[in-house]
C-alpha cells in the first residue's frame, strides 16, 4: 500500500503541547469498527464502553529520565538522550543518541552536572554512540540527579516540573522504568476511573512493552510493506496470559489500552485457545491485512501522518473509517499526538 494513503493535514494549533487540566478532562471519540459510526463524548465516559466480564489490558511501562545535558571539557553543550543499557566489551554501557551528533568523538568525556565523566567508547554507522558510565550506581545517581523527562521531540518546549507526573501513567510501576516514552492512550486514567471500571467487573490485566525511541521513527518507504519496526521488551506473566485467555473464553472482550498493548498481546502465541506467556523482544509490524487473534477494542491517541501506529490502528478499524474519524477529530477542534486526547475502537 502506498504511504501517503496514511497522510492527513493538521493544523498546528490542534498539537497538544501540555496535558489537559485533569486527566480525565480530555475528549473521547468512539468509532465502531464495523459500521465506521463516530461518536464524541469525554473520557469520563470511557466506562460505558466496557462491559462486565471484560478485560482492560494496561502497559504499565515507566518512563525514565533518559535526557542528559552534559558538556565537553572545552565547555561545548551536548544533550545525550539515553536509550538503552547494554554490555559493551564486557560492560555495563548506554546506547545513546548525541546532539549535536557530529561534535562527540570516541574516547570524549562528557560531564553531566558535578558528576564523575561519561566516556564515549564507540560511534556507530547508524549515528548513535555507545556511553559508558564509572558503574551502574553512578549512572543511577546521574540519571536521577540530573535526568530530564523525554518529551516527545514534536514538542517543542523545555519540559517542566509537572512532566515528571502527568507524562506517566498513574498505573506505572517503578520497577519497570525503562522506557524513553510514555504509553499514553494510557495517561487519561485517573485511580477513581480504574476503581470505577474495576467495581463494574472489568478485570485489569497488566502486560509490559518498554518504549523504544523507535516509537518516533517514520514511515520512509513509499510502499507501507518495506517497512520495519525497532524490537522493544516485552512481558506477559503467565498470570496475565491465564486471566485474558479464561475472559475470551468465556465470551469477554480484550480491551487493550494503547498500542504498545496491542503488539504486545497480538505478538503472543494462541495455542488451543490458551494465550501463552511471553519475555522478550517484539518486533511486530501491524498493517492492514493483520488478523487480530486477542485484542477486541482498542483505546489510542491520535498519531501523527504516515507513522506506523495510524498504519496500525487502521489495521485494526480499517484505513477509511480511520481517515474520516482523523477528519472529523480535526472539525471538531480535538488535541493530538501523545498529551492530546484519544478514541475507543470498538
Amino acid at each position: 500500500m502506498d504511504l501517503e494513503l496514511f497522510n492527513y493535514d493538521l493544523p498546528e494549533e490542534l498539537l497538544a503541547l501540555y496535558p489537559a487540566k485533569r486527566r480525565d478532562g480530555s475528549k473521547l471519540m468512539s468509532l465502531r469498527r464495523e459500521s465506521g459510526e463516530i461518536g464524541h463524548h469525554k473520557f469520563s465516559d470511557i466506562i460505558d464502553f466496557l462491559n462486565p466480564g471484560d478485560a482492560l489490558v494496561l502497559n504499565n511501562t515507566k518512563v525514565f529520565k533518559a535526557r542528559l545535558r552534559a558538556r565537553r571539557a572545552s565547555g561545548g553543550r551536548v544533550e545525550v538522550f539515553l536509550l538503552e543499557e547494554i554490555k559493551h566489551e564486557g560492560r555495563i554501557s548506554w546506547v545513546v543518541l548525541t546532539h549535536p551528533g557530529r561534535r562527540v568523538k570516541e574516547g570524549e568525556v562528557l560531564y553531566v552536572g558535578d558528576m564523575d565523566g561519561v566516556e564515549v567508547v564507540r560511534k556507530n554507522p547508524d549515528g548513535k554512540s555507545i556511553v559508558r558510565f564509572q558503574s551502574r550506581t553512578e549512572a543511577e545517581r546521574i540519571i536521577k540527579r540530573f535526568g530530564e523527562v523525554p518529551l516527545p521531540i514534536y514538542i517543542h518546549r523545555e519540559p517542566d516540573k509537572s512532566d515528571e507526573s502527568r507524562y506517566q501513567t498513574v498505573y506505572a510501576l517503578g520497577t519497570k522504568d525503562k522506557s524513553v516514552a510514555a504509553p499514553t492512550a494510557g495517561l487519561h486514567f485517573t485511580q477513581k476511573t480504574l476503581d470505577k471500571i474495576k467495581d463494574k467487573g472489568i478485570k485489569i490485566i497488566p502486560i509490559t512493552l518498554h518504549v523504544g525511541y523507535g516509537t518516533f521513527k517514520t514511515v520512509k518507504t513509499d510502499n507501507i510493506e518495506d517497512h520495519t519496526v525497532d524490537p522493544e521488551f516485552a512481558e506477559i506473566t503467565k498470570s496475565a496470559a491465564k486471566a485474558i485467555s479464561r475472559i475470551k473464553e468465556a465470551g469477554g472482550k480484550v480491551v487493550a489500552v494503547g498500542t504498545t498493548s496491542v503488539r504486545t498481546l497480538e505478538s503472543a502465541e494462541v495455542k488451543d485457545g490458551e494465550i501463552l506467556p511471553y519475555t522478550g523482544n517484539v518486533d511486530l509490524y501491524i498493517k492492514p491485512g493483520h488478523e487480530f487473534k486477542v485484542v477486541d477494542k482498542m483505546i489510542t491517541n491520535f498519531h501523527l501522518p504516515k507513522s506506523s501506529l495510524i498504519i496500525l490502528v487502521s489495521a485494526f478499524a480499517g484505513r477509511e473509517n480511520i481517515m474520516r474519524a482523523y477528519r472529523a477529530a480535526v472539525e471538531n477542534q480535538y488535541r493530538f499526538y501523545s498529551y492530546g486526547d484519544c478514541m475507543i475502537i470498538h
